[in-house]
């Protein structure tokens, strides 16, 4: 840990350092932070060992870029960040770190709550990142909306709710249609809550079968693949959609 840290501080260096590592802030990093945990989250998906150590190497490289830049414009440093997570898990872990052994881990959302209030985040939507991709933070609004009782008791409503979008965006004009997708997609994600279903892994799967399929197609017909029509296209997806079960 001391030889990667020693190696950004020298990277940001003004005046010895990397160019490039210099000029950057922290929204220039950001989706570089963004896309090493889907990195992550890939190596995982394909139960590549020795990618996921190469990608949360990676991951660490951002945490660590993030932790230099606060140092170099004297708001805390990556010691700072070890710190605060480490009070944050011990204090949300009394039963395991502290004298109260009488709860266990439904005492985390309590905490976390508790902890909300405190920093003045009082409304039950408060502190759902702007960043998350827009399904898994659809999922975690409906999550919180459902601590307080607004929700769908059962998955019939969710259900009925995805119909009743579907209906409008057949009625919808073009300048609301983008709109009624998008609701379209929130209760899609909320039916799929209901039934148990992480909506964002589940579309990660579905996009990773597509292109695996789609590969095979194009592998089999060859050159030729661009130029069939979709009448043999759908058959060659059919082909292959079947051996892949």
């Amino acid at each position: 840990m001391d030889r990667l840290l020693t190696i950004m501080k020298r990277l940001r260096d003004p005046q010895t350092g990397c160019e490039w590592d210099v000029a950057q802030s922290f929204e220039s990093v950001a989706p570089y932070t963004i896309e090493e945990a889907y990195e992550v989250a890939d190596a995982i998906a394909r139960s590549d060992m020795a990618d996921l150590k190469d990608e949360l190497g990676d991951l660490l490289l951002q945490v660590v870029f993030h932790a230099q830049i606060a140092e170099d414009h004297g708001l805390f440093d990556f010691s700072d960040v070890v710190a605060a997570i480490s009070d944050k898990m011990e204090r949300r872990h009394p039963h395991i770190f502290g004298a109260d052994v009488s709860g266990g881990h439904h005492l985390w959302e309590q905490i976390k709550a508790e902890e909300r209030q405190a920093k003045a985040a009082n409304g039950t939507l408060d502190g759902v990142a702007l960043g998350l991709p827009a399904l898994m933070r659809a999922e975690k609004l409906q999550k919180r909306a459902a601590r307080v009782g607004f929700d769908w008791p059962d998955t019939e409503g969710s259900r009925a709710k995805v119909d009743e979008e579907i209906q409008e965006i057949t009625e919808a004009p073009p300048e609301t249609l983008a709109e009624e997708f998008g609701d379209l997609l929130f209760s899609v994600v909320n039916w799929a809550r209901h039934c148990g279903v992480d909506a964002e892994a589940a579309l990660r799967y579905a996009n990773g079968k597509f292109e695996r399929r789609f590969r095979a197609m194009e592998a089999q017909a060859g050159e030729a693949f661009p130029a069939l029509d979709l009448q043999a296209k759908e058959a060659l997806w059919q082909s292959v959609k079947h051996r892949d079960g």
